[in-house]
């Protein structure tokens, strides 16, 4: 969980407090008149459990004060807006999140990213697409739209031929490697990598397996030109938009890129990984 969201949940949790000793009503009191068990106050007091909308309606009416609701909404949706859980991110299902990302490429002229495992989203093929929209269903056991997903996902790749736009993306070698598909259709997305290298809007950057790093490849990111950085983790989506954390991510982008080779040294690592899956299958 990211301290800017724990940070935010103490916040609000205060806030639940002040509300309640300014009635002059005690933890277990409210508890009785809410209906909640006793942990549940001290565990939204304290930071530890995020409320819901209705829980912070509840909370307002139940101290006579429902004049403070709206407050307390507001802050619970400048809370969620940065930590997005994947079962909320992914409610309307695949095709709706696609869609924002199809709007974030018409809002932004320049899309710089980093991925350690996978070819970045915006350069795959529709069946390299399919099989990482599945893997992710499979695990958070999510919605099945994968075709609307993968349709919408290839309309994002339209601003790849916009003039005007930019993608500088970086990935690790590993990303050529790992096989979340069948190793035809890996080969297939590496052809299709490999013919991108050409395009004036896109820059790609491999680093080597082995290549010494001056950062720890956690995780994947993208940053929407000085707006916007969308960061992915196993359970949530974390959306950051103050300059201090955008600075933090060119940052670490900048020393990944140094650690990356470009132009024809990126080209023969994607031909070396396509050789080495060719003869695997003989």
């Amino acid at each position: 969980m990211s301290t800017d969201f724990q940070q935010a949940r103490l916040s609000l949790g205060v806030r639940l407090r002040e509300l309640r000793t300014e009635a002059g009503v005690n933890g277990r009191d409210l508890a009785g008149r809410l209906g909640w068990p006793a942990s549940k106050i001290s565990k939204l007091e304290n930071g530890k459990q995020t409320a819901t909308p209705a829980d912070l309606q509840s909370w307002a009416e139940a101290l006579g004060r429902p004049d403070a609701a709206a407050e307390l909404k507001g802050r619970l949706q400048g809370l969620e807006s940065r930590y997005r859980g994947w079962k909320r991110v992914l409610a309307g299902g695949h095709r709706v999140r696609e869609e924002a990302g199809v709007r974030h490429g018409r809002e932004t002229a320049v899309t710089t990213g980093y991925e350690p495992a996978i070819i970045p989203d915006i350069f795959q093929i529709a069946e390299y697409a399919r099989h990482v929209l599945t893997r992710a269903t499979d695990l958070d056991d999510g919605p099945r739209d994968i075709e609307e997903g993968v349709c919408a996902r290839l309309k994002r790749q339209e601003s790849l031929y916009q003039r005007g736009k930019r993608f500088r993306c970086i990935m690790s070698e590993a990303a050529l490697y790992v096989q979340i598909c069948p190793p035809d259709v890996l080969a297939a997305q590496l052809d299709r990598l490999g013919g991108l290298l050409g395009l004036d809007t896109v820059e790609v950057g491999i680093v080597p397996l082995g290549a010494p790093v001056a950062v720890i490849p956690k995780h994947g990111f993208w940053i929407y030109d000085d707006r916007l950085t969308i960061v992915e983790t196993w359970n949530a989506e974390l959306w950051l938009d103050e300059p201090v954390d955008i600075a933090l991510y060119r940052k670490v982008w900048g020393k990944l890129h140094d650690a990356a080779v470009h132009g024809p040294a990126a080209h023969r690592l994607i031909a070396r990984a396509r050789s080495a899956l060719a003869l695997a299958a003989t």
